[in-house]
């Protein structure tokens, strides 16, 4: 297997993690998702920073965030799959 583009902790995420440097919109990615050892592909609809999230599937203003499985966040504008998940889309539902 190629090394992953992405990882994803839980198979409740959905959201994973870039792990590398450079991923460029238009990329083909490998995921995996670390509790069952299963492969994820998508592509990249934005430029992501590595240790930035990536969208697993299309998430709405108002959607809660799951990662590690536990929830972190709403999102507070619509994403599509692939796309940028990070500050200016997902806030904690703290303050």
């Amino acid at each position: 297997m190629s090394a992953p583009q992405f990882l994803v902790h839980s198979p409740k995420d959905n959201v994973g993690v870039v792990v590398v440097e450079g991923l460029k919109a238009g990329t083909g990615m490998l995921g995996v998702i670390t509790e069952s050892d299963e492969t994820i592909r998508l592509k990249a609809k934005q430029d992501i920073p590595i240790g930035h999230k990536v969208a697993l599937k299309a998430l709405k203003k108002g959607d809660t965030v799951i990662k590690y499985g536990e929830d972190i966040g709403k999102m507070v504008a619509d994403v599509g799959v692939g796309e940028h998940v990070h500050v200016q889309n997902l806030k904690t539902k703290r303050w």
